[in-house]
């Protein structure tokens, strides 16, 4: 490797199977490995044979190692940044580093592999065409329920990470301030041996961890459904035959979308009546 580069490079969450070919390959040829915890670390890289040396690039000394990074790659050598588990930088440090070796001109590579969010966003069942990551809550009962209390209205799918003293306290905020009727997913130990995927109704899920505090062990993330507004039951007389009129010279899809853009009614509501429409002609 003759550039300076900086790789950001995904380890396993759980399951060593998860190490890509070209995480390790990347992580044998760098100068050097800026690790979260380096004796966390040593074990997976003694697991796959890595000898690059390690060093330690976390919450409290990020600003320092930055710089001595980029004085590492200025001399011309190449720097791997991996997190304890999972994708760098998602509720994990590297953001100042990233930056400032960008400012300082180097190019900084991504390395893809696994990341617990994504991972549990994909089994949960919930929509997942927009959702939103919201990280750690506060660990405080009323600055968690504040924040929860900003994310109800939420109409897309969103989630956070939580740990196992808090899970139960997480669930009962949920309660209070989205009501039990909520769906969720949780997942736990992803990857790992005793992974568990549970989804349904708040109250639900509280229960299934009520009855079995094996449960409430391991790391979590809990992704919850977004709002949905309530609508009419049914729509107009009037608004249906302002729909059958634009469908005579629009498709369906567009005279829903006119429709919907005047009166405020869901266009998907508006298309599955013009469908309707189409088929009773």
């Amino acid at each position: 490797m003759s550039d300076s580069l900086l790789y950001i490079v995904s380890t396993p969450i759980g399951n060593l199977g998860d190490m890509t070919p070209r995480a390790i390959e990347v992580l044998r040829q760098v100068d050097i490995i800026a690790a979260e915890d380096t004796r966390h670390s040593k074990r997976l890289m003694n697991h796959f044979g890595i000898d690059t040396p390690l060093t330690p690039c976390h919450d409290h000394n990020e600003r320092h190692q930055a710089e001595m990074i980029i004085r590492r790659m200025q001399a011309g050598e190449t720097v791997a940044l991996i997190s304890d588990a999972g994708t760098p930088l998602i509720s994990d440090p590297g953001f100042y580093l990233v930056r400032s070796v960008r400012e300082a001109g180097f190019r900084v590579v991504p390395v893809p592999g696994a990341c617990a969010f994504i991972a549990a966003l994909s089994v949960s069942g919930l929509p997942t065409d927009r959702f939103y990551f919201e990280g750690f809550l506060p660990a405080k009962g009323a600055g968690r329920r504040k924040r929860i209390e900003s994310l109800a209205a939420f109409s897309n799918t969103w989630g956070v990470y939580e740990s196992p003293h808090r899970i139960m306290e997480l669930l009962d905020d949920l309660v209070t301030v989205l009501g039990s009727e909520r769906y969720i997913a949780l997942a736990r130990e992803i990857t790992k041996t005793f992974e568990t995927i549970l989804a349904g109704t708040v109250s639900e899920v509280q229960a299934i961890l009520e009855s079995d505090s094996n449960q409430q062990r391991g790391e979590f993330v809990v992704l919850v459904e977004g709002h949905k507004e309530k609508k009419d039951s049914e729509i107009g007389r009037d608004i249906e035959k302002m729909l059958q009129r634009l469908m005579v010279d629009l498709p369906i899809k567009k005279a829903a979308a006119v429709v919907a853009d005047l009166t405020g009614l869901r266009k998907k509501d508006l298309y599955e009546l013009g469908l309707s429409i189409k088929a009773g002609e």
